[in-house]
Order: C-alpha cells, then structure tokens, then sequence
C-alpha cells in the first residue's frame, strides 16, 4: 500500500493543481494521499470532492511554519520548524482566520525580501525591481506567496539561471522573518479542528528542520521530549531525504514516546 502524506500544491509552491496531483497519485497507484500546503488549506475542499469517486483515500493536509527556540541551542535564538496537520476540519473558521492573517503577513514580507534584493541590485549596478515586477510575482501565485516564487521571477527574468542560484544570491541574505507562530498555538488550531499535528522532517540537511540546531539524532529528540510532547501527536519518520538510520531512530523515538508516524515525499512535482 502506498501512502503519501506531504505534498504540495501551487496553492503553495508546488508546480501542479490538486486535480494533477490527484491524477498523478491514481498513475502512481497511491491509496492514501494528503496534499499539505504550507499556510494553505484552500484546495482541501476540492481534493475532498474529487476523491469521492476515486481509489484514492483522502486526509485533510497542512504544512504550518513555526517559530522555535531552545535556551542549550543556537544561544537561544529562535529557528524555523514545520508542522504537519492533518485529518482537521477543513471549515474551521479559526483555522481559516489565522491561515488568512499568516497569508496576508507573506504579502508584507515579500515587499520587504524584494526592498532588500534591491539593496543588492545596487550594489551588483542592476536595473532594481519595480511595484511592476512585484504585482507580476502576485499574479503568478496561486496561493500563498514565498520566497520561492521570487526566486521562479528572478528566474524569468534572466538575473539568476535557476532556483537554487536565486536562494544562494539574494534571498538568504535578504530573507525578513516569517509570521511568530509558536508551537502552542499551531497545537491548538490543528487539534481545535479536530486534527492532528506533526512535527515535519525534524533531520532534513536541507529544509526546515533540527539540524538548525544540532545534527545529533539523540539531542533532537531530547529537544522534542523536553520542549514538544504535550503539542504534537506524532513525528514525520519517512521522509524523501531521510537515511536509513535518520528514520529508524525516529521511529523507535515515536514507538518509546507513543506517537503518530506519519511520511511523505515531500514533493512539489521537480520544483528544487
């Protein structure tokens, strides 16, 4: 049985609509799907609908960005991590209220991220981006603006050759915080919901994860049991870019602990 409990969608900043992925998930012979947009539920409903008459089983999926911090690590200073909801009450008026408050929040930063890359653009004697290119970066969204699609216009436009390229130049150095969404709170709108609430791949080299804070197996999870427990029903123990031993040792953490695990591809259809 195949299941995938992370996708994206361009609700967010995957590549394909909830019907492609749902037609490719049915090519690919998937039987339990959740599509988990980062801030977004606003294809639930659909994907909901459109599985009715299909082989897929379906959950209600999101991927929500919090703010974190530990006093032993990174001199206490907060860091980014990501949660999995899951199995939620796609309605709920709370839910909705906040993903509509962090969504308005992204417009505002990226204005600020584009302000920062024109600091840049000086420096490098390039033509600065305009209230023009900003409207055009707007247009091009779907759902919930990011960095990366900053980066897909820097693309088009020729300043930068590819995705990756566009973070290493310019949107690291020129990033603005993300919305303050602590873990109580991302807690209580899951479960509030009804749903569940994960905590997304916790040993990702190259996403948001723990190894901002150490890459040791055993003090990231000292750090879920010490400062997570009473927020999260379970753990991403599969995930694309774990290794063998990054998911067997989340697993047995999950197993002692008593949590939900949960995997995912993680995928946003080749986008890097």
């Amino acid at each position: 049985m195949i299941i995938d409990l992370h996708v994206h969608s361009n609700h967010s900043d995957g590549a394909l609509s909830v019907p492609e992925i749902l037609g490719e998930a049915e090519k690919r012979k998937i039987v339990l799907l959740s599509i988990t947009d980062h801030d977004s539920i606003d294809g639930q409903n659909l994907a909901i609908e459109l599985t009715k008459d299909r082989s897929i089983h379906y959950i209600c999926g999101v991927e929500l960005n919090v703010t974190f911090s530990h006093p032993k690590y990174n001199a206490g200073k907060p860091i980014s991590l990501d949660f999995l909801g899951h199995d939620f009450d796609p309605n709920s008026q709370k839910l909705r209220n906040k993903l509509k408050q962090m969504s308005d929040y992204r417009e505002e930063r990226a204005a600020k991220i584009l302000k920062n890359i024109n600091s840049e653009f000086r420096k490098e004697n390039l033509p600065l981006l305009t209230k023009e290119d900003f409207a055009a970066i707007q247009a091009s969204v779907d759902g919930v603006l990011g960095r990366p699609h900053i980066a897909d216009y820097l693309v088009s436009k020729g300043i930068v050759k590819n995705r990756q390229e566009a973070f290493d130049r310019y949107l690291v150095k020129c990033d603005v915080p993300k919305f303050p969404l602590h873990i109580e709170k991302a807690s209580k709108l899951v479960r509030d919901a009804g749903g569940k609430i994960s905590l997304s791949h916790p040993n990702d080299p190259r996403g948001t994860s723990l190894v901002s804070l150490t890459r040791s197996l055993t003090e990231q999870t000292e750090i879920i049991a010490d400062s997570m427990l009473d927020f999260i029903d379970g753990i991403e123990c599969w995930h694309s870019r774990n290794d063998h031993k990054t998911t067997n040792h989340y697993i047995s953490f999950a197993k002692e602990k008593k949590l939900l695990m949960a995997g995912g591809s993680d995928c946003h259809q080749n986008q890097s």
